[in-house]
């Protein structure tokens, strides 16, 4: 698919912040169009430019068995429910649909008072209680007219459809926002609390602030606290030195996984430990410099501009906007087993976000009407994907 021309907010908004977004959420240079293949890096690298791995590649393959869905507008955040239904989040209408994962009906639940769209912001990520059976509570990553902020909604399918979410209950509020890099994923990790990741708005000196939540990925309890294990007894921030956080994923060992937006060079996937800095705005990439962690794969930011990822069969699965397809990365441990291999490329348009849903079986979420892409017939899309 051909991309457009950057609208003039975003141009202007890449103008103000001198950030050199050409990546800051997957937009395409006018006229650079990404490659479909990987090419090969120098003798004895991989094409990320890092050592090659030893031992046989491990190939995976996609299958793209139904499109659930079609016909929505800016979708972001999706999230399951008990059931297998899917919560799914409009950025520019501030919504939050329901789809039926038998025959993707939809039917919008509410929504979100006090959303702001605009340029990366609005409606971003949804989060689903660990305790949903019983407190009925839907989290919202959003952004408001002064900033970013996260809210809890109580869930009510008794009430009419449009009417079903509870008013918000905010739990944090005072992320930084900006036109680009509001970051916006959240998700409750193996130990129920609630993380997220932020970005640093095109301020660049925030992601190294570790009095800011820009830049970071924060941890927190269900009610917005801090919590036991935090770097810092009192903050919530988990770790720091991020540019634009949209995807995070835990593997088979309770293992965090970040994606990450590069500026022009590269992009990045992050082993999170807590307490440590990954490094922007002194090092984008593998950089090796002391005091700064190394992400574990990268690709240039015409192949990734990565969203969301999730974490089926022994690997993590990167959907990426600009580069136009779905990554996957397989494990051994907390490194690559073998070079990162690409599918779906250019078949699909922009691809935002992708969630497990159990098994070798994902969803994957299309970005097409996001102002960024070049809606086709049926944009934006829900595909349902079985992976090896």
């Amino acid at each position: 698919m051909q991309r457009p021309a950057v609208t003039a907010v975003l141009a202007a908004a890449l103008l103000l912040f001198g950030a050199g977004c050409s990546s800051g959420d997957g937009k395409e240079p006018v006229g650079q169009k990404a490659p479909t293949t990987t090419a090969p890096g120098p003798s004895g690298t991989g094409a990320n430019g890092s050592p090659s791995p030893t031992g046989p590649p491990a190939k995976g393959s996609v299958k793209v068995v139904s499109t659930l869905t079609e016909g929505l507008k800016s979708p972001w955040g999706v999230a399951a429910l008990p059931d297998g239904d899917l919560l799914v989040a409009s950025r520019d209408e501030g919504t939050i649909t329901r789809i039926d994962a038998e025959n993707g009906k939809k039917t919008e639940i509410g929504s979100v008072p006090g959303v702001s769209p605009g340029g990366e912001g609005g409606l971003l990520g949804l989060a689903i209680s660990p305790d949903f059976a019983s407190d009925r509570q839907v989290y919202a990553y959003f952004t408001t007219e002064s900033d970013n902020r996260i809210a809890r909604m109580l869930y009510d399918e008794q009430k009419p459809a449009g009417q079903q979410l509870g008013a918000p209950d905010t739990i944090l509020r005072d992320i930084p926002k900006g036109v680009i890099h509001n970051g916006g994923r959240i998700a409750f990790g193996p130990d129920k609390m609630l993380y997220a990741g932020t970005g640093e708005t095109g301020d660049t000196g925030l992601a190294q602030d570790r009095k800011s939540l820009g830049g970071k990925i924060l941890r927190m309890t269900p009610d917005g606290q801090p919590v036991h294990g935090n770097p810092d007894a009192d903050s919530i921030v988990y770790s720091w030195g991020h540019r634009n956080v949209q995807g995070l994923a835990w593997d088979s060992e309770k293992r965090l996984w970040a994606a990450e937006f590069g500026q022009n060079t590269w992009d990045e996937l992050n082993l999170i430990e807590p307490g440590k800095n990954y490094g922007w705005p002194q090092v984008e990439g593998k950089g090796g410099k002391s005091g700064f962690v190394d992400p574990v794969a990268q690709w240039t930011t015409a192949e990734a501009s990565p969203s969301g990822i999730a974490y089926a069969a022994g690997s993590i699965w990167m959907a990426g906007l600009r580069g136009e397809r779905l990554w996957r990365i397989p494990l051994s441990g907390t490194a690559p087993l073998a070079e990162p291999q690409s599918f779906l490329a250019d078949k699909h348009g922009r691809l935002r976000t992708v969630l497990s849903a159990g098994g070798s079986k994902l969803w994957l979420v299309t970005s097409e009407t996001d102002n960024r892409g070049t809606p086709e017939s049926g944009d934006d899309k829900i595909l349902e994907l079985e992976v090896k």
